[in-house]
């Protein structure tokens, strides 16, 4: 079986997968997470900073650096966001949102 999406870019490939209410609707549902990933990895390269020596900064090892910028922050703690953020000389801001409302 062919795959099309081969040669795609990311963006390309996401576009299509949105047209699937089931896949749209799992991703929204992670949308906060993943901003919260990706906040986390440009900040950290924003730094020059590489996973090793974060991790060192914040008393753990790169492996579990790794593990929670590929998306395993659902089990990290706060202490563990605030020290990361910290160690990158950030503040960590939580602010709650209303959801967005369906058009009628």
């Amino acid at each position: 079986m062919k795959n099309r999406h081969i040669g795609q870019t990311f963006d390309n490939f996401l576009a299509d997968q949105m047209k699937r209410p089931a896949f749209k609707k799992a991703w929204k549902e992670q949308e906060p997470e993943y901003d919260l990933m990706k906040q986390l990895i440009k900040a950290r390269e924003g730094s020059g900073v590489s996973q090793a020596e974060l991790a060192k900064r914040i008393g753990t090892k790169q492996p579990a650096l790794s593990r929670l910028e590929k998306g395993a922050y659902k089990k990290a703690t706060m202490e563990t966001l605030e020290k990361v953020a910290e160690a990158l000389g950030l503040r960590l801001v939580f602010s709650l949102e209303p959801k967005k409302r369906k058009a009628a």
